[in-house]
């Protein structure tokens, strides 16, 4: 609770994301809502995705400050509690996000008129709206247990960090477990098995411009690396921790756990650029504004088989 790690390292990891993340994220809404006015299911899903972003990178000034004061929670159980369902639901809906543009992206590619109907904006709004319940509703049970835990040897007191073993019987035990399969080894089997799919047929040559197939391999590859790099060691550790813990005893796994999971915050930085590959309007638009150039469609691209 007092090293290097915690105490520095992980608040200033906090602090660069807070300053990268806030402004891309914000950003990417406003586009959007403004340039892109929202017109297709795959907007709809990006985003929900930047909001979830947005509302997580909001709370990460009360882990900031946290972490450099040595752990110490200062300010109760109740925004313990508070800060944490909200760390959790923001962070597994963007899992289902993410596994909702994967399959969204595999239905465009590999049956393009035949998903028309399930890809409608009304339909994707309604997906949105049970996952933020079902976000919001598996919360529930973090509310339940005490959250902070006072140290009196190091005269602090944790938030989250430090758990009564209680945590490792019964109800919690299995809460946490199938909360990982469900928010984690589902959507990552579902988003394999979606861009395996997407790959195939645009191998296949379903796809006749190889610029548009190009940019739809390098769309799959993004996704599938910020999904696997944001979520994989964490997910990964947890199991084996509370697995250990459960068996043995053993928490020798809990400061690998407790530093992977402050890691995994670095993905708010990553998902922009899913949007910049997920959407051609979005990357034009960026790519005008970067450039200070009124954006102006190329001709080009009409008739073509643009993939946004």
């Amino acid at each position: 609770m007092t090293s290097w790690w915690l105490t520095k390292f992980v608040p200033s990891i906090h602090t660069v994301v807070f300053l990268v993340a806030l402004p891309l994220n914000l950003m990417a809404i406003v586009m959007f809502l403004v340039k892109m006015k929202v017109r297709k299911a795959a907007v709809v899903y990006m985003l929900n995705l930047a909001t979830a972003d947005v509302l997580f990178v909001c709370i990460l000034p009360f882990r900031i400050v946290y972490r450099f004061m040595g752990n110490n929670w200062l300010i109760g159980e109740g925004m313990c509690r508070f800060v944490m369902s909200s760390f959790y639901c923001n962070k597994y809906c963007s899992i289902l996000f993410m596994t909702s543009i994967s399959v969204d992206r595999f239905l465009a590619v590999v049956y393009p008129i035949r998903s028309i109907s399930w890809r409608r904006v009304n339909r994707a709004w309604l997906v949105c709206g049970i996952i933020w319940v079902i976000s919001l509703a598996s919360t529930i049970p973090l509310l339940i247990p005490r959250l902070t835990f006072s140290i009196t040897a190091l005269n602090i007191t944790t938030c989250f960090d430090v758990q009564d073993s209680k945590v490792f019987e019964g109800f919690s035990f299995y809460y946490f477990i199938s909360y990982r399969i469900v928010f984690f080894i589902i959507p990552l089997f579902v988003i394999t098995l979606c861009y395996i799919g997407t790959i195939c047929s645009l191998c296949g040559g379903n796809v006749a411009r190889t610029h548009w197939r190009s940019r739809a391999v390098y769309l799959t590859a993004v996704v599938l690396f910020v999904f696997v790099l944001s979520f994989g060691p964490t997910n990964v550790i947890f199991l084996t921790y509370y697995l250990q813990m459960y068996k043995y005893g053993d928490a020798t796994l809990n400061f690998a756990y407790m530093l992977s999971a402050s890691m995994s915050s670095i993905r708010c930085c990553l998902n922009p650029i899913i949007y910049f590959y997920a959407s051609f309007q979005y990357q034009t638009y960026m790519s005008s504004l970067l450039c200070g150039k009124k954006t102006v469609r190329n001709r080009r691209t009409r008739g073509k088989p643009v993939l946004s």
